[in-house]
């Protein structure tokens, strides 16, 4: 029977110790081998090296560029918008706490779905479509 008093601790692997002579098994070359790179200290390359040839990095063309001034949008569609009933206004904290978002920054809603009851909707940006549909369920369109 299991009890406290006759419990044992996982058996441990002692430590391989290298270079510790020729009857160890990992006597000498210390299991890395002959010569070369790779059996020095330190010595192995960085994981894309690609042993001299033109690197895959500098062999493919540069194409485009990044603008740093892009505004990245959390798209909520108008359909989504019934999880928040019964709450005024709908501002993006409302909609990160009801799970629709994920961070508050900027918001836009699209029409994308049908709104039964009226809402107060307050985004950064509205398509035309989900501006229409959340004015002609009775609610109110509010760009911050």
């Amino acid at each position: 029977m299991l009890q406290l008093s006759n419990l044992k601790g996982p058996e441990r692997k002692s430590r391989k110790r290298v270079g510790r002579g020729i009857g160890s098994g990992t006597g000498k070359t210390s299991g890395k081998g002959q010569k070369g790179q790779k059996c020095r200290s330190g010595g192995s390359p960085h994981p894309w090296f690609e042993g001299g040839q033109m690197p895959i990095y500098r062999r493919l063309p540069k194409r485009g560029f990044t603008n740093i001034f892009k505004k990245q949008f959390e798209i909520v569609n108008v359909s989504d918008l019934a999880r928040c009933a019964g709450i005024d206004p709908v501002t993006p904290e409302v909609m990160k706490e009801k799970g629709l978002i994920k961070k508050t920054g900027l918001v836009k809603i699209l029409g994308c779905g049908e709104l039964a009851e009226s809402l107060n909707v307050h985004a950064h940006k509205f398509s035309g479509t989900a501006q229409a549909k959340i004015e002609k369920s009775g609610g109110k369109v509010v760009n911050l």
